[in-house]
This record gives structure tokens, sequence and C-alpha cells, in this order.
């Protein structure tokens, strides 16, 4: 047996020279795949100039070095590729999408996915808003289409000048949803919970309203803490 069974690591054979290459691979890939974390699942084609030891899944289409590897995971290790096979049940958090899933013998699932594939995916979208000028600043559609909305919470990262406070809510609908009364000064904060998860139709973005004047600038960073649905398999 060349490798270990689980995470493919290279063994060390009898009278084998240069034994520290094979040491030193090891344990690079036992750094990258235990409490795995995916740098993307979707991204096809591979960075130029990778972290070391980051990991990535490899998705269909995807072309140069990751080229006929589809599925598995791409670490890096001293400038090029190594890759490993994810085993059904692995666990990882994968940062581009913020969330956790499972390996499910073709995809990354939500955990307590069903047999084939279906699940609840639970996660928080942020956002930095830059408030324009004017009465309403309306964000970028950061919530998902399909999702459900369990709350959104912000912080003032740099003062919203012009206005005394301000609202969040739906352009058309409520204009405080997510509360009012907001302050306008960095570091001030909201936390809007709906009394009853909401789900969205279509990707949708936020409404600010200004209080006491118009609105001249700020940033204002936004947190959607959200639920998706994920269809079983064909």
């Amino acid at each position: 047996m060349a490798d270990t069974p689980r995470f493919q690591l290279p063994l060390v054979a009898p009278s084998q020279a240069q034994k520290h290459v094979t040491v030193n691979e090891a344990l690079t890939r036992i750094d990258a795949l235990a409490q795995l974390v995916l740098a993307s699942t979707t991204e096809a084609v591979p960075p130029s100039q990778p972290a070391e030891g980051a990991v990535y899944s490899v998705p269909d289409g995807a072309v140069n070095d990751w080229s006929g590897e589809t599925g598995r995971l791409a670490i890096a290790i001293g400038g090029g590729w190594s890759f490993a096979d994810p085993a059904v049940g692995w666990t990882a958090y994968i940062v581009d999408e913020a969330r956790e899933a499972v390996w499910d013998g073709s995809g990354w699932s939500g955990s307590g996915a069903s047999p084939s594939g279906a699940g609840m995916v639970l996660r928080s979208i942020e956002i930095d808003h830059e408030v324009g000028s004017g009465p309403q600043s309306v964000t970028a559609a950061f919530i998902p289409a399909n999702s459900l909305v369990f709350a959104v919470t912000g912080r003032v990262t740099d003062a919203i000048g012009g206005a005394t406070d301000f609202s969040l809510g739906v352009d058309g609908g409520s204009v405080d949803r997510y509360g009012s009364g907001i302050g306008v000064a960095q570091g001030s904060y909201l936390r809007g919970l709906t009394s009853a998860p909401l789900a969205y139709d279509s990707a949708t973005g936020l409404t600010l309203t200004a209080g006491g004047g118009d609105f001249d600038g700020g940033v204002l960073r936004l947190v959607a803490h959200i639920a998706e649905f994920t269809l079983p398999d064909a």
C-alpha cells in the first residue's frame, strides 16, 4: 500500500531515500484536509498564486491544471497542485459561500441532507453598502431568490451624513421592516428580527430611508441571516 486509505497520505517505503520529502508531503496534506476549509467549490480556473495549503473543490468544466479532476480536492502545495478524493460524510466550511457542507458522493450538500442531496443551508450574507445622496439609498440585491430571511443585522462603518437617523426596509414593501430610528454615527448598529421567517421569491435588495434630512454619504455593513433549500438529485 503506497498511500493511506482516508487522506491518501504517501507512505515511506523500506530503504527509501529522501524520506523527508514523503513525510513533508504527508504532513502538508494532513494540514490541508483535517478540519477541511474550501476556498471555493465553483471556481473553474486555478488561481495563479494560491495561498500555500489552500484547498478547492474542483467543479465541472475546470481547466488548466484542474482539467480532468472534477469532484476532487485540489491542494496548493509547493507551487503546484496535489489532489485528493473526498469521502462520503466529510464536512467542510466553504469560504466564498460562508456555509458548512457535507460531501454526499457527488457534491457538497447542506448539513442534514437527504439521501438524494436535498437539504437546508443556513448562512449569513454580508455586504458593505455605500450610501448615496438623496432621501433613499438602495443596496445591491444580496438576498438570494428562494430564501427565507430570519433577520438582518448591520453596523455603520463610516458615519452616514445628512440624515439624523434612518429606517431599513424593502423597496415596494415595508420601509422599516428591519428597523427605524437607526443611528447614523460610526459604530451604530441594527438588529432587525422578523417575527416569522420571510420568503423572498426573487433576489432582493434593501432600502434605507433617511430621517431628518437627505443622505450624504457613509457606509453601512449589512448581513442577511437566511435559509436556503437545495433540490434532490435527479
